[in-house]
């Protein structure tokens, strides 16, 4: 029976999920942080008390106004609601399916971006950063006047490198898209963690769209992204959103945590305090290199990343051994920030691999 499925599709490597049991695990980019005790009852309560033998309703309308004042979402633009960011990036390129369609973004980047295009049956097309993991402002020119891509992705900062990009390349590149009528989403799923964001910028472009997730904010499991753009283009991909793709209980786990959102705001602050302290740490390793980073996450480029990657599992640490997504990447692990008893395990485990 597998003659029935798309030859593409056989030929695809499932995407990866690693057993972490009985792991520190820093694999993810996850928050490490769990609700307070309280907060867990008082969730299991509402939660409790919700009618899951309705189909979600009104309360969807509500997460959508908490999430806009949350962002600060301009006037004039509207927000659509994913099962997590995955699932916008795939109505992105549903919408956009016309024929020769294609989808443009820096490599390494995203790997969503890539495998929407795919399955959606639109052309990727992929843009080498430069050796430092910036924008090649040339080759993104090149490629958007070649191209005319549909979707250009710029995710802000960047995932797995955790950088931000230029602001005034970032323009530029906005500015080239524009011209050959396509659209630009500006991916901010690591938000909570950089110290900008091209939020107060959209309202500059009819043709920019952003998208956030909750997963960094610190609700990986609740699964909940949304995208923010002028109305007309927000309507225009709502269409083709499944009917009820958000559940009354990742809605409502949302709207606890909006509620809460100053919780949040301290694990977030917590989490930068540590990215901070671990980057200086690794940056003393010997025969390591650390870059710096805009996420919970950190990139570093060790002498041999499957030894390393192998020994840290050995001593009970889950790390994510990147070096074989791209040659940029060679050698390189991406490791998340964590607690600080958590990254002290890492930072053990790692000089002793070393």
């Amino acid at each position: 029976m597998a003659s029935r499925i798309r030859p593409d599709v056989q030929a695809m490597r499932a995407y990866a999920i690693q057993d972490s049991a009985g792991l520190v695990k820093l694999d993810a980019m996850e928050n490490p942080y769990q609700l307070p005790p309280d907060l867990q009852t008082a969730l299991g309560q509402r939660l409790g008390a919700l009618a899951v033998n309705r189909y979600p309703g009104a309360r969807v309308a509500d997460l959508q106004l908490a999430l806009a004042r949350h962002a600060g979402m301009p006037a004039s633009h509207a927000l659509m609601l994913g099962n997590g960011s995955d699932e916008l990036i795939s109505l992105l390129a549903l919408a956009c399916a016309l024929p020769g369609a294609s989808v443009l973004a820096p490599v390494p980047g995203f790997v969503m971006y890539a495998m929407s295009a795919q399955l959606q049956g639109l052309a990727f097309h992929g843009v080498p950063l430069t050796t430092d993991f910036e924008l090649d402002q040339a080759a993104m020119h090149a490629a958007i006047t070649q191209h005319r891509p549909t979707i250009t992705y710029l995710a802000y900062p960047n995932n797995p490198t955790a950088n931000l990009w230029d602001d005034a390349v970032i323009e530029q590149i906005i500015l080239a898209v524009g011209e050959q009528g396509g659209l630009v989403v500006m991916d901010e799923a690591y938000q909570p963690f950089a110290s900008k964001s091209y939020l107060d910028r959209m309202g500059r472009h009819s043709h920019v769209l952003l998208m956030r997730t909750l997963s960094k904010f610190g609700l990986a499991g609740v699964r909940l992204g949304y995208l923010m753009g002028p109305t007309g283009l927000i309507e225009q991909v709502d269409k083709v959103r499944p009917l009820y793709n958000v559940s009354v209980l990742n809605c409502e786990c949302a709207l606890f945590a909006l509620e809460h959102e100053a919780v949040f705001a301290a694990q977030a602050r917590a989490i930068r305090e540590q990215r901070a302290v671990l980057f200086e740490a690794l940056a003393d390793l010997p025969g390591v290199r650390a870059y710096p980073s805009e996420a919970n996450m950190i990139l570093l480029r060790v002498p041999d990343a499957q030894r390393s990657f192998d020994a840290l599992k050995q001593r009970k640490v889950l790390v994510k051994n990147v070096s074989f997504m791209h040659p940029l990447l060679t050698n390189c692990l991406r490791l998340t920030v964590g607690t600080a008893d958590e990254n002290r395990l890492l930072l053990a485990a790692l000089q002793e691999s070393l």
